[in-house]
């Protein structure tokens, strides 16, 4: 396969270590045959052990607004706003989480294998399964602001993994057009899988920008409900900011 000229560079790297908290936002990620390494390792559950929904329900609003990273030896730390970072699961955190979120709370890893040696509490299973790699561009972000200028159509309201910097397309959300087109992205090859549906957590308020019903709004309406797309993994590869994204085309 030939490499086409480049469509744009990587500007975000995301991974999101438990599902349904604010995302960890990293210089370089190491792409793996199905997922982000560290990615959606841990959940977040109520007294009664149900999975967070903030998408469905308002009591979990506030999840977003927690913040999560994974230490260099794979441990996950947590913090509320305007707190400390405390290791998780824990007695600790998971009482720092509940005083915020206003009922009892905590953290589970998802399989034992994500938990340190040490843990022996419950573990809990994944609201959906792990999704392939979900990429973005600015320029479909650039479509949404253009249709809904009151808004702010920030990448943390959809959950990247990666956010492509590329210039607009009038009238385009152009991945969405991809569908079972190949990219390469630095080393890593992809084959865009399927459009990403949408869902209310993209409405929810997080640290810098309001609940905004119009986001969803205007998505549903003007893009079947899509927005970024999925993608499968043909090759595994770290990548970095800067990293060009180009189509791959049979030579």
């Amino acid at each position: 396969m030939d490499k086409e000229a480049a469509l744009g560079a990587v500007s975000q790297l995301w991974r999101y270590p438990a599902s349904s908290l604010a995302g960890e936002r990293l210089d370089a990620i190491s792409v793996g045959a199905t997922t982000v390494d560290g990615d959606r390792l841990f959940g977040l559950v109520d007294a009664d052990g149900e999975i967070a929904r903030p998408d469905r329900e308002a009591r979990w609003h506030k999840a977003p607004l927690l913040r999560t990273r994974l230490t260099g030896d794979r441990r996950l730390e947590v913090s509320i706003p305007g707190g400390d970072w405390l290791p998780a699961p824990d007695p600790r955190s998971d009482r720092a989480i509940s005083a915020f979120l206003g009922f009892e709370a905590s953290i589970r890893p998802f399989g034992a294998e994500q938990a340190a040696p040490s843990y022996v509490g419950p573990l809990t299973e994944a609201r959906y399964a792990k999704a392939p790699i979900h990429l973005l561009t600015t320029a479909s972000l650039a479509r949404l602001k253009a249709l809904h200028p009151e808004g702010a159509p920030d990448p943390r309201r959809f959950r990247p993994n990666i956010v492509v910097d590329m210039a607009p397309i009038e009238g385009s959300f152009p991945e969405t057009e991809w569908i079972g087109r190949k990219l390469a992205i630095g080393d890593l090859l992809l084959t865009v899988s399927e459009p990403c549906r949408r869902c209310g957590f993209t409405i929810i308020a997080q640290d810098g920008f309001d609940n905004d019903p119009g986001i969803l709004r205007n998505v549903v309406r003007h893009n079947a409900h899509n927005l970024g797309v999925y993608c499968t993994v043909d090759r595994p590869a770290r990548i970095e900011i800067g990293a060009p994204m180009r189509f791959l085309s049979s030579s």
